[in-house]
């Protein structure tokens, strides 16, 4: 029984583990997202005291200045100290001024929290030392036990110094115990404190209990939500259970990170616990942000801290940076053999297929060409099926036409009618030249309908050539002539009636209007038209 009960507690811690580590991967990722983001967070602050500093400008009351001093200094205690610093410095000329010494006090009390944050030990033991804390009003009382805790603290983190540490401590202690008898003992700030007091007696479970009733109680997105996570994480420490430390360390360097908490304590303590888990990459981009925050902070303190952890940090992600660079130099190297072996093997693969390739290049190179004689014999048998026929029918009306002049002849030598006889012989044809041509030019743009565009495309813009119903040109029939394979210029003369300088003026002509050269214009022409199957 005893065995099984371990049993059943082991496998259950070990499940609780699992899902804390699955849940921990996703709260990394969230983490990387808003640090990514944290310039925007920034603009968000800036933006919101630039309108709190707006609202000065109509204040005339010193009371009414005072109390919007506050709400920037609130904005700029975790923010920029400097800055906060100058404002409360303005808060306590005012209180001066108006001769209130409880207001005078809550500033100096203030300026001396703000100097313990930023490393100004001795100026901020200086104000405290010159405040009587028995003589303060209870509020007061405890701002000072408070503000005396944080300094503490912060000194302690600064000296890390065995030999002053249990002195602070002692004095930190001391003020826990004032602020304590000060509270209300069911108070959140009491129960807090006490819980503090659990934690160094041993009682952590205890101490945990107090802290995640106040934790739950908390807003979130807001630094008390951020602080009470930072008390869970440091209690969960206590007792070894590192998985909900981190889990709580990133809920507050989240919430910090939005709210432009430049005084990020838990993002730098997670950089350490990562550096110790081996996350050396994220290890060392957070303590980075950690220490921009402190530059922009301008906290003295947390810098030194920073310092001392950094240099550690950035020369194991160096050190691990070189081991990549030597790996990927192996691996470049092994890889190279790796080419240098194929490449051998695709030589010799190559010259084997060599010439296989040859003969498949010639074999495809012949099938190319008889393609092309295969479409120039459609092409040929498709013009000579088409201008057979025309060419038969128009012997046939010119032989009609001879036998009638012939016949006609005969009548008027019978009658005599010499004199009419020469006035007709001498009559020119022109009107049957007309009509060749004009059905030349009808039969060749059935052929060819897209001719005279394509021709025109070899032509400059202000150059080309445009159709009179369905009629060619002089030009353009000699270079009809040419696509249809006639290229003597004796030939292309004799059917134009024109001599052969003139077929070549007009050429020439042609050529010199074209955008291509000369001595491959013809072979162009050749080529134009998409041939009608109609």
């Amino acid at each position: 029984m005893k065995r099984t009960l371990w049993f059943i507690f082991f496998l259950l811690n070990s499940l609780f583990y699992l899902y804390a580590d699955s849940e921990n991967d996703s709260l990394l990722k969230v983490l990387d997202k808003v640090i990514s983001e944290r310039l925007i967070y920034t603009q968000k602050k800036e933006a919101t005291i630039k309108e709190l500093k707006k609202k000065k400008v109509g204040l005339n009351s010193l009371e009414d200045i005072y109390n919007l001093n506050k709400e920037i200094i609130h904005q700029y205690e975790t923010f920029v100290c400097d800055s906060a610093e100058q404002y409360i410095h303005e808060n306590i000329d005012i209180a001066k001024t108006i001769g209130n010494k409880e207001y005078l006090l809550e500033e100096q009390l203030r300026l001396a929290f703000v100097y313990s944050l930023s490393g100004l030990f001795i100026q901020a033991n200086d104000i405290f030392k010159s405040i009587k804390c028995t003589d303060l009003p209870d509020h007061l009382k405890a701002l000072y036990c408070w503000n005396r805790i944080r300094y503490y603290e912060n000194l302690i983190k600064y000296t890390d110094d065995v030999r002053f540490s249990n002195e602070y401590i002692s004095e930190k202690e001391a003020y826990r115990d004032t602020v304590m008898s000060i509270l209300f003992d069911q108070s959140d700030e009491y129960r807090k404190e006490k819980a503090v007091k659990l934690q160094d007696k041993g009682s952590t479970k205890e101490a945990l209990l107090i802290l995640t009733e106040i934790y739950d109680k908390q807003e979130p997105a807001s630094h008390g939500y951020a602080m009470m996570a930072m008390g869970l994480a440091r209690a969960y420490r206590l007792i070894g259970n590192y998985a909900l430390e981190e889990k709580f360390l990133m809920l507050a360097a989240m919430t910090d990170t939005k709210l432009a908490v430049k005084e990020n304590e838990a993002l730098l303590t997670l950089a350490v616990n990562l550096y110790h888990k081996g996350d050396i990459d994220r290890a060392y981009n957070y303590i980075k942000v950690a220490l921009d925050d402190a530059i922009f902070y301008n906290s003295r303190f947390k810098n030194t801290v920073i310092a001392r952890i950094h240099p550690i940090i950035e020369n194991t992600y160096l050190i691990r940076l070189e081991k990549q660079k030597q790996n990927l130099r192996f691996y470049i190297f092994l890889t190279s053999l790796f080419v240098v072996a194929l490449a051998i093997t695709l030589y010799f693969t190559y010259k084997q297929t060599k010439i296989v390739s040859r003969a498949k290049r010639h074999l495809k190179a012949m099938n190319e060409e008889l393609v092309g004689l295969n479409k120039n014999l459609d092409e040929a048998n498709l013009i000579k099926e088409k201008y057979v026929g025309y060419f038969m029918n128009q012997c046939a009306v010119y032989i009609n036409k001879l036998d009638e002049y012939r016949k006609n002849v005969n009548r008027k030598i019978k009658t005599g009618q010499i004199d009419d006889l020469y006035k007709s012989s001498s009559r020119p044809f022109e009107k049957e030249l007309e009509e060749l041509y004009h059905n030349f030019d009808k039969a060749f743009l059935k052929l060819y309908p897209n001719f005279v565009e394509k021709f025109n495309s070899l032509l400059k813009p202000e150059e080309r050539y445009k159709l009179e119903k369905d009629q060619l040109n002089t030009e353009l029939r000699i270079f009809a002539l040419i696509r249809l394979g006639i290229t003597d210029v004796g030939q292309i003369a004799v059917f134009l009636h024109y001599s052969v300088q003139t077929i070549y003026n007009y050429k020439s002509k042609v050529k010199r209007m074209s955008t291509l050269d000369s001595n491959i214009f013809e072979e162009e022409v050749k080529k134009l038209g998409s041939l009608s199957q109609k």
